[in-house]
């Protein structure tokens, strides 16, 4: 079964950091992406980051450019989503995805399979 879990949430200060990870299992992890969407309540799920199969082009969304470097290690089937200077507009469940060559990663209607979010929450 493929399976995706994301972890590294908690409670941090503004400015702060946190590291997230996204574990794979059961697909050829290095065929695919990876992206990193957020849901804050009330609403939309958002794209945040995206890494291709080869770890070579990412995406990041604008309000977290310059702050959250997203990572892969093949070896490890394993995605990474360092958040830096982390603002209370940061928080919301973050969830991990994957999705094939040619999937727009900006979309949550271009993801294949999704993990259980992590709960990120940015608060003094």
């Amino acid at each position: 079964d493929v399976q995706l879990q994301a972890s590294g949430g908690g409670l941090v200060q503004p400015g702060g950091s946190l590291r997230l990870s996204c574990a794979a299992s059961g697909f050829t992890f290095d065929d695919y992406g990876i992206g990193w969407f957020r849901q804050a309540p009330g609403k939309e799920r958002e794209g945040v980051s995206c890494i291709g199969s080869s770890g070579t082009s990412t995406y990041y969304v604008d309000s977290v450019k310059g702050r959250f470097t997203i990572s892969r290690d093949n070896a490890k089937n394993t995605v990474y989503l360092q958040m830096n200077s982390l603002k209370p507009e940061d928080t919301a469940v973050y969830y991990c995805a994957s999705f094939g060559v040619g999937s727009n990663c900006r979309r949550p209607d271009g993801m294949d399979y999704w993990g259980k979010g992590t709960l990120v929450t940015v608060s003094s």
